[in-house]
């Protein structure tokens, strides 16, 4: 083989392996606008985007560029980050988690949705349950809904009594001033969408079996509570937006701006700068000409289908 055909195969290999990686967020992209024919049937409304495709794809692979200049800074400084996430059912906050995570080590960046409390932790100090998902040096953990349930669905729902959530309006500021002066940096996002847009979203759920998990009873539930949601969702924003630790709103009506908005400002809350890095020399391959690969029985690998 040629000088020249060796660098045109080499050349072709390293391009098929970035468009793979395009393809995932491409995947995803797909994913998010398929439609159903009976949700088609049922409204003719149209969402079109602020930003295009192209560019929206241009900015997103920019900022993940940056969030892996973010992670290495903060494994090379010990910082430890907390992002809270909150908002409505289908406001967006599971997409831009994704896209977050989408290029970042999962040891270094976790994410963290608990599930409703067992009956023990019910008898625990409400906190209890969280205090162990925070970070230790070097780590970000990003909570896909956190102790604010207790503000939101277990008020709403009344899984919770007034006293308890007073009890939690009290002691929350406080619990998050300790969380701040211990040496984490706390950042809470609220996503918000309008009403008929939050209904679009259930009903796409609703009339698409990938995702009908994503809907739950409380999901179907809170539209019945609408009104109730927004009256606490604003007396929470009120009680617990504290200096160490405010709250910013996403809005989240176009997917796309919501979560290029939101990264955007998530990097500008943190002084991250550049890691020196030595560098990557890749070793040669050893060669043991007395070894022979052995042939492994046929049926140890996986059916080739496609």
């Amino acid at each position: 083989m040629s000088t020249e055909e060796r660098n045109s195969r080499e050349q072709g290999w390293v391009e098929a392996e970035l468009e793979d990686s395009f393809d995932e967020e491409l995947e995803m992209e797909i994913d998010d606008e398929r439609v159903d024919k009976e949700l088609r049937a049922i409204t003719d409304l149209k969402h079109v985007s602020a930003i295009d495709r192209r560019t929206y794809f241009r900015e997103l692979l920019k900022l993940q560029a940056q969030l892996v200049e973010l992670q290495d800074w903060v494994v090379h400084t010990g910082y430890k980050l907390v992002v809270i996430f909150e908002g409505r059912d289908a406001a967006g906050k599971g997409g831009v988690i994704k896209r977050i995570t989408q290029r970042l080590n999962p040891r270094v960046c976790r994410v963290v949705a608990l599930p409703a409390p067992t009956e023990r932790e019910k008898t625990q100090w409400y906190f209890q349950r969280y205090v162990p998902h925070l970070p230790a040096g070097g780590e970000i953990v990003l909570f896909d809904r956190s102790w604010y349930n207790r503000a939101g669905v277990e008020r709403v729902m009344g899984f919770a009594t007034p006293e308890q959530v007073d009890e939690f309006f009290n002691d929350v500021p406080e619990f998050e001033r300790m969380l701040v002066r211990s040496g984490i940096k706390l950042i809470k996002y609220w996503f918000s969408i309008t009403d008929q847009e939050q209904q679009l979203r259930f009903l796409m759920r609703v009339h698409d079996p990938i995702k009908q998990w994503k809907l739950s009873p409380m999901d179907l539930e809170s539209r019945v509570r609408w009104e109730h949601y927004t009256k606490v969702k604003e007396e929470m924003l009120e009680r617990t937006n504290i200096p160490e630790a405010p709250w910013y709103i996403v809005e989240g009506n176009d997917k796309k701006c919501a979560r290029l908005n939101c990264i955007h400002h998530l990097l500008e809350q943190i002084p991250y700068g550049e890691v020196p890095h030595d560098p990557i020399t890749l070793p040669d391959r050893v060669f043991n000409p007395d070894y022979e690969r052995k042939v492994l029985p046929k049926e140890l690998y996986v059916k080739e289908i496609y």
